[in-house]
């Protein structure tokens, strides 16, 4: 039986490996394919310029990808791999079932860089650069990536369970979160931003409308004529796959996200609380009041997440939905 001492060198070693994993590589760098696929970048603007005009609101779906695929085992892709009849995918987890959506918009990059380059460009980097294309395009900044990543051969749908926070979760249980990946209080803050543009369900909030912490009375931080409105939106015998908007300009990259925290219009708890809990709230009025300085905080969030590395072996994917087949062995006579 071990011993106490055992015990906590197992717990230690734990700990440094999983810090290990999660430090940033530095294979990963901008102008990855400037010679293998100079066209790269281009490519995906063009392909992420006719996502916009066909379906303006799959720029944020698509700009979700990166949080959702890098805080579980890294930037990776797995979160574009299908189910097979022996895994479960991402795309099924608790945080993404019914949430996440316009896959069809990474198929269409994917395609159009396998034309291009075949066997060049990883899903893993595709992510990346949309998700930098989904802020620009909409009125955000823009930022050089950096690529290199290589596609995820697995997917982890128990992991991502574990690890994506829930709409109900707190600024304290957030700022925990974040921490675990060396990412800052103000890190958190300015990378939530991200619900500048975008919308949610009516199901990431009945509880805030209704039953705030078991009360059976609304989320008192909620203004209450934003209130009515989300009534009306969201009555108690809703479909709650309907959609409201994250804020007020819901198609703009910009600062009023964080304005509408400050007047209590923030559509979902794990929003709202960052106005509401002291350790958040000052990086919350600085954005509202300085949309430079969010910009500024929010690039250098979204290069410190993007820098998220599992070390696991990994693939250029021909196909984001499925791992390739692998190499058929010759035989000769």
């Amino acid at each position: 039986m071990a011993t106490i001492n055992q015990l906590m060198t197992m717990f230690l070693s734990l700990i440094f490996l999983l810090h290990i994993a999660y430090v940033a590589s530095s294979d990963l760098r901008p102008g990855f394919y400037s010679k293998t696929c100079p066209q790269a970048e281009f490519i995906v603007r063009y392909v992420m310029k006719n996502a916009l005009i066909m379906e303006p609101r799959s720029l944020a779906s698509v700009m979700r990808f990166q949080f959702h695929d890098c805080f579980v085992n890294g930037c990776d892709a797995s979160m574009l791999l299908d189910d097979t009849p022996t895994m479960l995918g991402e795309k099924l987890a608790l945080s993404n079932i019914n949430s996440l959506r316009s896959f069809e918009v990474i198929d269409e990059v994917k395609e159009a860089l396998e034309n291009e380059c075949p066997g060049i460009v990883s899903c893993a980097d595709i992510i990346i650069m949309a998700s930098r294309d989904a802020v620009a395009l909409t009125g955000g900044p823009n930022w050089d990536v950096k690529l290199g990543r290589l596609d995820s051969l697995i997917a982890y749908q128990e992991d991502s369970n574990n690890i994506m926070p829930s709409p109900r979760a707190n600024a304290s249980a957030l700022i925990n979160l974040f921490q675990n990946y060396n990412l800052s209080v103000k890190d958190l803050v300015s990378l939530s931003g991200s619900h500048s543009i975008g919308k949610a369900r009516c199901f990431s909030i009945m509880f805030r409308l209704y039953n705030q912490s078991g009360t059976g009375k609304p989320d008192p931080a909620i203004d209450p004529y934003y209130r009515k409105e989300l009534n009306k939106l969201c009555p108690i015998d809703v479909d709650q796959n309907v959609t409201g908007n994250l804020d007020a300009t819901p198609l703009v990259f910009d600062n009023q996200y964080f304005k509408d925290l400050v007047a209590g219009r923030g559509f979902l708890n794990s929003d709202q609380t960052l106005f509401t809990f002291h350790q958040t709230r000052k990086f919350v009025e600085l954005y509202s009041r300085n949309q430079s300085q969010f910009f500024e905080a929010f690039v250098e969030g979204m290069l410190k997440m993007g820098d998220l590395q599992s070390g696991r072996p990994g693939e250029v994917r021909k196909n984001c939905r499925v791992v390739n087949a692998p190499p058929t062995s010759s035989s000769y006579s």
